[in-house]
């Protein structure tokens, strides 16, 4: 009996070990959207820096993702950067020629040992084509920061930005 739970018990560190490092970058909790839909993203960040918390969080929106409104979350200041579009985008009749292409929140405190999601939503345009769809993020910390920005797709890439899978949606696109 007592080999019987060391052995669940090895084999859970080991489930441990194995998946650690999938929850070490900042990472979207829904990893696939449909293009020409909206989209609530949860970017879940996962510690601080290092060993100091994190009290800036930042989020670039790329090209593509339009009509951006992030949600307000207690203890943290929430800015946004509004700037033009490369393109017009059709919310409902109305076009779309600029919008957020940044949410900063801010003066919050994530300490290292802690997990917390930011959350915020928008639509993905219709002429958008298959495939992964970034979000870079950086987090700030008293003395350095996290910026997890690389949108190579590389496996081995250490900061990778959060990232999902865009679909074709019921258009056939």
């Amino acid at each position: 009996m007592i080999r019987t739970f060391a052995r669940a018990g090895i084999a859970a560190a080991i489930l441990l070990a194995i998946s650690a490092p999938a929850f070490a970058h900042a990472t979207l909790q829904v990893r696939e959207a449909t293009i020409g839909s909206g989209y609530r993203a949860v970017l879940q960040v996962p510690h601080g820096c290092g060993t100091e918390a994190t009290n800036v969080v930042r989020v670039q929106i790329p090209e593509g993702f339009f009509n951006v409104k992030p949600m307000p979350k207690a203890g943290w200041e929430l800015e946004t950067v509004v700037g033009p579009y490369e393109n017009t985008y059709d919310n409902h009749g109305t076009a779309m020629t600029e919008g957020v292409v940044e949410i900063i929140w801010s003066g919050g405190n994530l300490p290292n040992e802690w997990y917390d999601e930011f959350v915020f939503r928008g639509t993905f345009a219709d002429s958008l084509e298959e495939g992964t769809f970034y979000f870079p993020a950086i987090q700030e910390c008293a003395n350095g920061e996290e910026a997890w920005i690389d949108t190579s797709g590389d496996d081995g890439a250490s900061h990778p930005a959060p990232s999902l899978t865009l679909v074709p949606g019921s258009s056939g696109h």
